[in-house]
């Protein structure tokens, strides 16, 4: 089964993504027409040997007043170097990015580099600097800080780790969002930095700040029982159309309380795929949630004693 980080983006917020710079001799495309792809690459001919080299470029031949999404992809060494100059530089030109409404920081191949190589920074700066952002994407948990922000328009967050840091989980329960509508959070391991405990997620679990949230997930994990276990009582629950558990090792201990717990008949989905479930317990959910679409794909087989996340290094 492959995921999002496998490959490339090819469009992005409902648009085609358009990599810079362009040559003289290529048609380039309206400002607002485009995802703008910012990156470089010291492997590939037609990348910017720097990043900034591609910021110098966009700055001065893109009208960025009208851009509307930028996704920042591969940058020099960066399994060594952070992104903190890239967020530095857009956060600093904010007055020239006023229509900037989706951001992706780190969309980087695997082929470019494993998903916890990747070295982010401080993202803070970014919500600060870009009040009417309504999307906000980052991949690789390495380094990754975020402080507690009120941001009044972002609809989506998502954050796809191999390991998130249990201090950037317990940051964005803490955060005020109150037009949130999406969260997404792969949790990954504790060997890349998944250190987030069922505490650090309870001020998410508990809805206070996150009134408008219609999707819930929490992934790739390795206490997906757990969190199964405690997103049975959440109260955020009930507001839910769709929750998302998927990618971790649920067993059937999980999903039995998942049945066990608050009412889930009124979700529109529930995603449960890359799962250590057994032939019962996958008869036994659709037929308890039978309004709901319930995905059991990509069911795994214990190694011995051993259970794997779907994304981990």
């Amino acid at each position: 089964m492959s995921y999002p980080h496998d490959d490339h983006v090819d469009d992005y917020a409902g648009l085609p993504v358009a990599s810079v710079p362009f040559s003289e001799e290529e048609p380039q495309p309206r400002a607002d027409a485009a995802a703008w792809r910012l990156w470089a690459s010291e492997w590939q001919d037609d990348a910017p040997d720097h990043v900034a080299e591609g910021l110098d470029w966009f700055f001065e031949h893109v009208e960025t007043e009208k851009v509307q999404a930028i996704v920042v992809g591969e940058w020099e060494e960066c399994y060594e170097s952070d992104s903190g100059p890239i967020v530095a530089r857009l956060t600093a030109e904010r007055d020239r990015l006023p229509a900037l409404r989706s951001l992706f920081l780190g969309a980087i191949a695997r082929e470019e580099a494993e998903i916890s190589w990747i070295q982010q920074s401080d993202i803070t700066p970014l919500l600060e600097a870009f009040p009417k952002l309504e999307r906000l994407e980052v991949r690789g948990g390495t380094g990754l800080r975020l402080q507690p922000v009120r941001h009044d328009s972002l609809r989506v967050l998502r954050f796809e780790t191999g390991g998130l840091p249990g201090h950037v989980v317990r940051a964005v329960g803490e955060c005020d969002l109150p037009a949130l509508e999406h969260l997404e959070l792969w949790l990954g391991v504790e060997e890349y930095g998944g250190d987030a405990t069922i505490p650090d997620c309870a001020a998410i679990l508990s809805g206070a700040r996150l009134p408008s949230l219609r999707h819930l997930g929490l992934q790739d994990s390795e206490m997906q029982d757990d969190l199964a276990a405690a997103v049975a009582a959440a109260p955020i629950v009930a507001r839910l159309e769709s929750l998302d558990l998927s990618m971790g090792v649920l067993t059937d201990t999980g999903a039995e309380a998942l049945l066990s717990g608050q009412p889930l008949t009124h979700l529109h989905t529930l995603d449960l795929s890359h799962h250590y479930l057994s032939d019962e317990m996958t008869r036994r959910l659709p037929e308890a949630l039978p309004g709901a679409r319930v995905i059991l794909d990509d069911r795994q087989k214990p190694d011995g004693e051993w259970r794997y996340v779907a994304v981990s290094e």
